[in-house]
């Protein structure tokens, strides 16, 4: 099992949905560490639902590792913070560099806008 502390920008895990009681992935795009809260990771959910006009499909190529079961999508503008190593469960697989990018670009874009 992957350490919460050795988790990386691009990983997905299962952990804690704050829109539920049950778990679902997430996308990590950053892992700051703070004085006196220590590391705590900045997430985007994702989905299998398609009806999203504006999340991010990822094919099979966009995985550094084994693709996830289902088609999935990233939702950029469901941004969550996960503070504790008891929020995720495990590591499921993550994501190549470029499609990170546009991860991360999508987000900022909807941030900014």
């Amino acid at each position: 099992m992957t350490e919460f502390e050795d988790l990386e920008r691009s990983d997905i895990v299962w952990a804690t949905d704050p829109l539920s009681e049950k778990g679902r992935p997430l996308l990590i795009l950053g892992t700051p560490e703070f004085p006196h809260h220590g590391v705590q990771l900045i997430t985007v959910l994702l989905s299998t639902k398609t009806y999203h006009e504006e999340s991010l499909t990822l094919r099979d190529d966009d995985y550094d590792g084994e693709p996830l079961g289902e088609r999935s999508h990233v939702l950029p503008w469901s941004l969550v913070t996960l503070t504790s190593a008891a929020d995720v469960e495990y590591r499921l697989t993550a994501l190549v560099d470029d499609r990170m990018v546009d991860v991360a670009r999508e987000t900022i874009d909807y941030i900014s806008s």
